[in-house]
């Protein structure tokens, strides 16, 4: 079966009431596909991976789905390959503790935390005092809390014990206990076309996850779209804090798309740089856009936030980001999530030590030709895979949008069209060439 191509789509089962969803182009090859054989054989008999040897293959191929979750925990920084297989059981205990340990904050704090339950209506008004009115709660979720035993549209007896306290409530524990409704509604919409979420526990699972999240980072908490990032997690990964720490490290990634000011919204440096890029490759189309008032290309905000969750199907998905993964790949990655302080992929600086096969392609391009951008260290790969897909819809764009709902409205047929291998070939087609030109300049 393996030579023509496996088909993925019976790892992700969809609903039979969904059966018009998207199907999955991603097939499992013989000879591209990363399969568990090729994996084990890349670890020494102490666990030390030569993450060189698979590096390629997931380019070329994706992963096997049933390697997916623990090839993902190296490809998003969680383990140092340079481990053995004890240093990484250690880690791996000691990060269960401290997610276990952080839940329980959170449960402390509202009891619907690992109960099996999750909110969808608010709890709290934003001074802090509890919301008593049920049939206000009821109307906020009528249909999932008349079909779904698993809502909670009114809060618990114990809830409400705790928020009557008389003693004020710090500003930091309200904020939390605000978007608890909002992750529940979220949860309630992510990926409901697949098998896997008809289970009660796994819906409650994602949604214990993004609370734990959006308390233990004060500085940007739960925003929408994050669900859509979380929920892979779950699926791939059995343990609930393993799919926490995974989620985590995707985060540290993304983090900067979700950081919000009063003036700006934290994905515009990528909208920027996106703009940047396209004048440069395409500046017919640049300046279309422009007269078009799309100069800012917040058009374009969607497929950053959830990273083109809306144009694949599910399957298509992972195969996307396991190939921008690895293409982007640095084996510093652990050291610099690990080291106190280290937020964001901003630093430039690469090992010098590591060998230049343990890097992915696109930073193998980017240490060969110098590519920085100004201080921020590379642009990610996910600039040029947008600017790939307005590439390709160039000529359309040019000769049929006459306004932004024209450009909206021809980059929405994208989904569920998009070639996953297609538009990662382009993206490093446009990166070289990009990387080019600015040498020239």
């Amino acid at each position: 079966m393996w030579s023509s191509g496996e088909p993925a789509d019976s790892f992700y089962a969809v609903r039979p009431e969904f059966n018009d969803a998207t199907k999955t182009r991603f097939k499992i090859k013989a000879g591209k596909t990363l399969s568990a054989r090729r994996w084990r054989a890349a670890f020494n008999p102490e666990g030390y991976l030569d993450i060189g040897q698979t590096l390629g293959r997931i380019q070329r191929g994706g992963v096997h789905p049933s390697i997916r979750g623990e090839v993902w925990e190296f490809l998003l920084g969680c383990f140092d390959p340079v481990s053995t297989y004890e240093e990484r059981e250690q880690l791996r205990l000691k990060r269960r503790a401290q997610y276990t340990q952080w839940k329980e904050e959170c449960r402390e704090m509202d009891s619907h935390v690992g109960s099996g339950k999750i909110i969808t209506a608010p709890i709290i008004t934003e001074d802090g005092e509890p919301i008593h009115e049920p049939l206000v709660l009821m109307e906020a979720t009528p249909d999932q809390a008349a079909s779904n035993k698993l809502v909670d549209c009114h809060g618990s007896d114990a809830s409400r014990e705790k928020t009557t306290s008389n003693v004020p409530m710090d500003k930091k524990i309200i904020d939390w206990k605000l978007t608890l409704h909002q992750i529940g509604l979220d949860v309630l919409r992510t990926d409901r076309t697949l098998v896997f979420y008809e289970k009660q526990e796994n819906l409650s699972k994602l949604w214990d996850i993004l609370a734990v999240y959006a308390w233990i980072d004060k500085d940007v908490g739960y925003c929408q779209g994050m669900s859509d990032l979380c929920s892979p997690m779950i699926i791939l990964l059995e343990d609930e804090a393993d799919s926490f720490w995974c989620f985590e490290r995707l985060m540290r990634r993304l983090r900067g798309n979700f950081r919000c000011t009063d003036s700006s919204v934290g994905v515009e440096n990528q909208l920027q740089s996106l703009a940047s890029i396209t004048q440069v490759l395409d500046p017919k189309l640049h300046q279309h856009l422009e007269t078009l008032g799309g100069g800012d290309y917040l058009f374009a905000f969607r497929m950053f936030m959830v990273l083109f969750r809306r144009e694949l199907s599910f399957g298509d998905s992972l195969y996307l980001w396991e190939m921008m993964w690895a293409l982007e790949y640095d084996p510093d990655l652990f050291s610099m999530y690990e080291e106190p302080g280290a937020i964001d992929k901003t630093d430039g600086s690469k090992g010098k030590a590591k060998s230049i096969r343990h890097f992915g392609k696109y930073e193998r391009d980017n240490l060969k030709n110098g590519g920085k951008h100004a201080e921020e260290g590379p642009l990610p790969i996910t600039v040029f895979l947008v600017a790939s897909v307005l590439r390709e819809k160039s000529a359309k764009l040019l000769h049929e949008a006459h306004g932004l709902d024209d450009v909206v409205k021809i980059l929405n047929d994208v989904n569920g069209n998009l070639d996953a291998k297609k538009a990662c070939t382009g993206a490093m087609k446009l990166h070289r060439k990009y990387l080019k030109k600015a040498k020239k300049t």
